[in-house]
């Protein structure tokens, strides 16, 4: 099975063609495929089916709609129903948005490791998977959503394919292209500067000038801006002969190919004083490691829960789990606390721009210009393509509900998500819970030993009586942990 999203949104079973016909068949079907097998609710089906303006029997057309695609796509597709909305899964199937963003990462890599040959025919091949504009039969709700995020991509990749090209030295092949891509896009600034060096570099000095000017004043007038750093950096690079010379990409242009640096790592440190919950421990730590399959590591869908009264320990254990399984994700260990000491909801747009901004985004990216949070849909998609393809670890800590965890669960299978929780979030697609209980007298008195720095056994040889009641006496004596205490030394 194959779809098509880069262009006319189509469905292939072979070599036929599945004939899915009007507008708002291929929008559902576009939508469900863009989630990349994660429920999308009934409200959001009707806002990209209709906007503000749904019919009366907006429910009972959706129903129509799976119950049409159902049949359509046949039995090797998974379209099934889930609270509070749908869900498509086809393993098996290829969808080509999905190999784009393979193929351009694999592309942005060999890019970094300076394997430029090879960088340009992989990028080469992911641009070829477009088929014209992209979601071109879908309703104009959908397309508005989804359609920036996607020509963004196609741009970047395009980008990245013209920087190794003129890294070979193939700037003879690129001046006709380029000069159509400008005519296209006049104010992308980094196309801009690749013609000025194709063209100097061709010999032909004073049309690049005239390219740099003709930036200049289409950047003055439609934007009210001076050049930025990219298209500055040629000019000067130009007139002093440099994008002549160089063997490598001239400076202003080596912008193009990202610096490889540390992942991030956010998780607070190891508790030193973590006590008991080791059958807890275990069993998340080898959820969170990949199955093997045929040799190979395989990577499944894995989000963990872990709930439990306050106090109980949860994001002690989630700490600790984290720092055990670091090893499995080489691309980072995210962080975010999603309530406030005083118990107050986090809001969604600011945990976004923090884990943005660890991934390696921009203020101007992720910043409307007031300085507060760029609109949340903008950032969610910023936050899925940049998780996509990437083995991170995201820890989740103390979640309000499954509304707010939806925006921060990544789009792929590559990157796994621990939760923790006071409540059971049992909505959350392809979740597994871990509910820890008080603990065992045993492990309590091992956890105040340690917590109370007694030397010797930790262990009473007294068999405690009814009223001593070691496992609770902690919280109800003292009650809760104060706001802002380190999670090793709150209640495990």
């Amino acid at each position: 099975m194959e779809f098509q999203l880069l262009g006319p949104v189509e469905a292939r079973d072979g070599a036929r063609r599945i004939a899915v016909s009007g507008t708002m068949m291929h929008t559902v079907l576009a939508v469900l495929l863009l989630a990349r097998g994660r429920v999308v609710s009934d409200g959001r089906l009707s806002e990209l089916l209709w906007g503000w303006d749904p019919p009366a029997t907006w429910s009972a057309q959706i129903y129509t709609y799976m119950s049409r695609l159902r049949k359509l796509l046949g039995p090797k597709v998974d379209l099934v129903r889930r609270q509070p909305g749908y869900q498509l899964v086809a393993d098996a199937a290829r969808v080509d948005v999905v190999e784009f963003g393979r193929l351009e990462r694999l592309g942005r890599r060999a890019m970094e490791e300076r394997r430029l040959t090879q960088a340009a025919e992989t990028l080469r091949q992911a641009l070829d998977l477009w088929q014209g504009p992209a979601l071109a039969n879908v309703t104009p709700h959908l397309a508005e959503a989804e359609l920036p995020q996607l020509e963004e991509a196609r741009m970047s990749a395009l980008e990245h394919r013209i920087e190794a090209d003129l890294a070979l030295g193939r700037h003879g092949q690129l001046t006709s292209e380029l000069t159509r891509l400008v005519g296209e896009f006049p104010v992308r600034e980094r196309l801009r500067a690749q013609l000025m060096a194709a063209l100097y570099r061709c010999g032909r000095q004073a049309e690049a000038l005239r390219a740099f000017h003709e930036g200049r004043e289409v950047l003055a007038e439609e934007l009210g801006v001076d050049p930025g750093p990219d298209l500055t950096a040629a000019y000067q690079s130009l007139l002093s002969g440099e994008l002549d010379t160089l063997p490598q990409p001239a400076p202003s242009l080596t912008s193009a190919v990202p610096t490889v640096s540390a992942p991030p790592v956010m998780i607070p440190p190891l508790p030193t004083d973590f006590t008991g919950r080791e059958r807890e421990f275990d069993v998340l730590c080898r959820r969170l490691r990949p199955a093997e399959a045929n040799g190979r590591a395989t990577f499944q869908p894995r989000r963990l829960l872990i709930s439990g009264m306050p106090g109980v320990g949860k994001t002690a254990l989630a700490v600790r789990v984290a720092h055990a399984v670091a090893d499995q994700f080489p691309d980072g260990l995210l962080y975010a606390r999603l309530r406030a000491d005083d118990g107050t909801v986090a809001d969604c747009g600011k945990v976004l721009v923090t884990l943005l901004r660890a991934l390696g985004e921009t203020s101007e990216n992720v910043l409307a210009p007031n300085g507060e949070p760029a609109r949340t849909e903008e950032l969610v998609h910023r936050y899925r393509t940049q998780t996509a393809g990437r083995k991170l670890l995201i820890l989740l800590d103390n979640a309000a509900n499954e509304l707010q965890l939806d925006p921060l669960l990544p789009a792929t299978t590559d990157s796994a998500v621990l939760v923790t929780s006071r409540n059971r979030l049992s909505a959350v697609p392809g979740s597994w819970t871990v509910a820890l209980d008080p603990m065992e007298t045993v492990e309590s008195l091992d956890l105040l030993s340690v917590i109370a720095g007694a030397t010797g056994s930790p262990r009473s040889p007294r068999r405690p009586t009814p009223s001593s009641r070691p496992a609770e006496s902690c919280r109800s004596r003292c009650g809760p942990p104060p706001p802002g205490s380190p999670p090793g030394r709150t209640g495990r």
